[in-house]
């Protein structure tokens, strides 16, 4: 005959060996993994693992040996240095513009105003023809003369010197109308002869330009306007097979001429 199960006593061994397991472990002591009794009851967790809520004092690069410690708020200021000294640097040059490169000087000096003073403002207006293929991929230089040519100024790169358009604008393309000012040397008088050119380069070199008008002005200086009408290719594949166009409208015999 079976003896009858004591559920009772089965509960309290159970409960003694719970409180027995639970004292191994000491509350506020260092996190670690602990040893489990050899006999624990049957369901408990064998094991725990308290994570620690606050990082350890030292930290140190996790694939070397190196125990340098990491100090952040060093590194953010180091690099709000860093930021300031370029900030500084940046500032400085553009303080200092004349140090910069420029696109515009001058050819002739003998009667400019003011030297190489850069006063003066230019403002420039180049159509494009409309006809196929006038537009072009070569660099453009502008060139501006007084009478006689006494003294004179060159745009070597007009778009980088005074770009006007739209970010992402292709310049000196068919039917376009660009436009372009910036600083540069004041000159006695108002320019009268410009030439125009081209460097040949780029996927298509030819263009066609209908006209370029300049405006000038400057302290203390009245407002000079110019229209030079060009009507010609600047190519070596096309009539005139020149990569240049000169036109000249200074006074000479009261008529205006034109190369």
């Amino acid at each position: 005959m079976m003896r009858p199960l004591n559920n009772a006593g089965l509960v309290q061994t159970s409960r003694d060996k719970t409180a027995q397991f639970l004292k191994a472990f000491r509350i506020g002591s260092t996190p670690r993994w602990h040893t489990v009794p050899a006999k624990a009851p049957r369901g408990l967790i064998t094991h725990f693992h308290f994570i620690p809520s606050t990082p350890p004092s030292n930290l140190t690069h996790p694939h070397t040996n190196d125990q340098t410690r990491i100090r952040p708020p060093a590194m953010a200021r180091l690099a709000a240095l860093l930021l300031a000294f370029a900030v500084a640097v940046s500032a400085t040059t553009l303080a200092h513009g004349r140090d910069l490169p420029t696109q515009i000087k001058l050819t002739k000096g003998g009667g400019a105003v003011g030297g190489d003073s850069q006063e003066c403002v230019y403002t420039v207006y180049v159509r494009t023809g409309s006809i196929w293929k006038a537009g072009t991929d070569a660099n453009i230089t502008l060139e501006l003369y007084t009478a006689g040519n006494a003294d004179g100024v060159a745009i070597s790169d007009l778009p980088s010197w005074g770009g006007l358009m739209w970010g992402g604008h292709s310049y000196f393309e068919r039917g376009n109308l660009d436009i372009f000012s910036g600083r540069g040397p004041c000159m006695a008088t108002a320019p009268c002869r410009m030439r125009v050119s081209s460097d040949g380069t780029g996927a298509h070199h030819g263009w066609y330009c209908n006209y370029v008008e300049v405006t000038v002005t400057g302290p203390h200086r009245g407002c000079a306007q110019q229209l030079f009408t060009v009507e010609q290719w600047l190519a070596t594949d096309a009539a005139p097979y020149k990569l240049e166009a000169v036109v000249d409208r200074c006074p000479a015999d009261g008529a205006a001429a034109s190369e």
